[in-house]
């Protein structure tokens, strides 16, 4: 199933990456790929938890920040993990609008 998914280092999780439309993979195929997507899915909301803590250890640092430019880093890099936070809850939602289509 692995060529299926495409690495992705910015999320830090597999993501599908489909050479072809959805519709024509064989069910066999559709069942398989959700078998794998649904394992990786299961990690998305860990790697959101450790996001966050590395969030939170920012913005503590942050609060004790006396330097501008410094300070404009850590904001940089806390808006970017919340990005990042955004986009895997988006594909964690992504599953269940494949799943839709495969029981129709």
């Amino acid at each position: 199933m692995e060529q299926y998914f495409k690495k992705d280092n910015r999320l830090g999780i597999p993501i599908p990456a489909f050479k072809e439309a959805w519709d024509n993979f064989s069910v066999r195929t559709q069942q398989d790929i959700l078998l794998y997507w649904e394992k990786i899915r299961g990690s998305i909301p860990d790697r959101i938890s450790d996001l966050e803590h590395k969030i939170n250890s920012k913005q503590a640092e942050l609060s004790d920040e006396q330097d501008f430019n410094r300070s404009c880093q850590l904001n940089y890099e806390i808006a970017e993990l919340a990005s990042i936070i955004n986009d895997l809850w988006l594909w964690y939602r992504t599953h269940q609008d494949i799943q839709t289509k495969v029981h129709q």
